[in-house]
């Protein structure tokens, strides 16, 4: 009965799409800072005195929490437990927070000789804001991924989901593009405020949303028998899945050949093809601006005629070729970058748009928001540790000073972005032979004829 109603609200075309746009927006909001601090690379160590180790350093600090705290893990439970709306607001608050610290840490000035952990208490305070907004910003995802799932089941699943990251990279273009030219403008800090006061907006829109899921639960009569509830022994029956794990390796591999890369993507543009810095954002912005027009065309192909595991497969592929290309060191002109950054956008919207839609054909909904947090606490342990370890290398291994100026050479970090992409290609085989012996139905349609 209970399941009779659901649909038949989610049958308005008007409330599905309105509810999307509206979480959408928040998520958008969330992804401009979560890369606002990247095309600011070369300005902090110019004007704050960072080095690449540093940057590698603070960046890291997006997964610490999440991973070392299991603060992922956690909010998952507490999403199948306490709902979309509680989750989500606690997200909204744990992401303003956090962004409220790192502005002060970046617009504060601190003597010399003042250190923090052993480190320059400036970067450990900005760490620890943008570790406390990457608990948020992950656990608005997974709380966003099941609010998709709930209004989309059996419908436009894989289009909505790829609508939904499309208008988040948005975020991320937006700032890769616009933030080093406000920042040499106005001051430094100028556009992590920008996009405090647009995560403030955000947080409105998510309480606008909130009033959307109770209208639609306040529809369903009380004297209903309510669903079979999650138990925390159903953890169990997520970790005893190989379909899950591979789906949960894929992603860490995938995206920490991507997200960290994206870290890096305008430093690398001034060092190796001698991109102007007012416009090296450009053409690292042209990756999410892509995905804004591929991945729901890639997730509307999934959902009307399925073939999710070979899309997986083929992006995959091209990620080997892509981050190869970018370590040739002949390849050195602009606009050979400016192809291969298009040629990434495609891979970057084949295997999400496949990706995260497949997870319902695997995992029961009561246990969604579990296992969505599961999979991004096994993507944080990524997306930590492999921007710290590129800055180390950058530091250690290809940092040259000449006349006084620092110049980087890349080759080697992308040497091990194009390695990661190999287990990717690895991982996407062995799911797609997996889905043959499970019958998953990753190879099928999203939607009920």
């Amino acid at each position: 009965m209970v399941e009779k109603l659901q649909k038949s609200l989610r049958e308005s075309a008007t409330a599905r799409w309105t509810a999307l746009a509206v979480v959408a927006f928040t998520m958008l909001c969330g992804y401009f800072l979560t890369d606002v601090m990247a095309p600011l690379k070369p300005m902090l160590e110019s004007e704050l005195l960072w080095n690449s180790a540093e940057y590698g350093f603070f960046t890291s600090a997006y997964g610490w929490f999440n991973v070392f705290l299991l603060m992922l893990i956690i909010g998952g439970i507490i999403l199948d437990k306490m709902g979309v709306r509680f989750t989500g607001l606690m997200a909204c608050f744990l992401m303003v927070g956090g962004v409220a610290i790192k502005y002060y840490a970046i617009s504060s000035v601190f003597p010399a000789e003042s250190t923090l952990l052993g480190m320059k208490t400036q970067v450990v305070l900005a760490a620890i804001g943008f570790a406390i907004f990457g608990v948020g910003i992950e656990i608005a995802g997974i709380t966003v991924s099941k609010v998709i799932v709930k209004w989309f089941k059996g419908k436009e699943l894989a289009l909505a989901m790829g609508l939904e990251m499309a208008t988040a990279r948005l975020g991320t273009g937006l700032a890769l593009i616009i933030t080093l030219p406000l920042a040499r403008s106005f001051t430094l800090p100028v556009p992590v405020l920008i996009g405090l006061i647009l995560l403030c907006i955000g947080t409105i829109a998510f309480i606008v949303y909130c009033l959307m899921d109770r209208k639609l639960e306040r529809s369903i009569p009380k004297d209903t028998a309510p669903e079979d509830p999650f138990r925390f022994a159903d953890i169990l029956f997520i970790v005893k899945n190989k379909g899950f794990w591979l789906i949960a390796l894929l992603c860490v591999l995938f995206y920490s050949a991507v997200f960290p890369f994206l870290k890096y993507a305008t430093d690398l543009m001034i060092h190796k093809y001698g991109v102007n810095p007012d416009l090296a954002g450009a053409i690292p912005g042209l990756l999410p601006f892509g995905t804004i027009i591929l991945t729901p065309l890639f997730g509307n192909l999934y959902d009307r005629k399925g073939k999710g595991a070979s899309i997986m497969l083929l992006g995959a592929c091209m990620l080997v070729g892509i981050h190869f290309l970018f370590a040739l060191p002949l390849l050195d002109h602009w606009l050979i970058a400016t192809l291969i950054m298009i040629a990434l956008g495609i891979a970057f919207s084949l295997v999400p748009s496949a990706m995260w839609p497949s997870v319902p054909k695997i995992i029961p909904e009561k246990q969604l928001g579990t296992a969505y947090a599961l999979i991004f606490w096994v993507q944080n342990w990524g997306l930590m540790g492999v921007p710290a370890l590129i800055g180390w290398v950058l530091e250690k291994y290809c940092k040259s000073v000449e006349n006084g100026v620092v110049h980087y050479d890349y080759t080697l970090p992308m040497i091990i972005f194009t390695g990661f992409g190999v287990l990717a290609v690895i991982v996407s085989l062995l799911l797609k032979a997996e889905n043959k012996k499970k019958g998953y139905g990753l190879e099928l349609p999203n939607m009920n004829k």
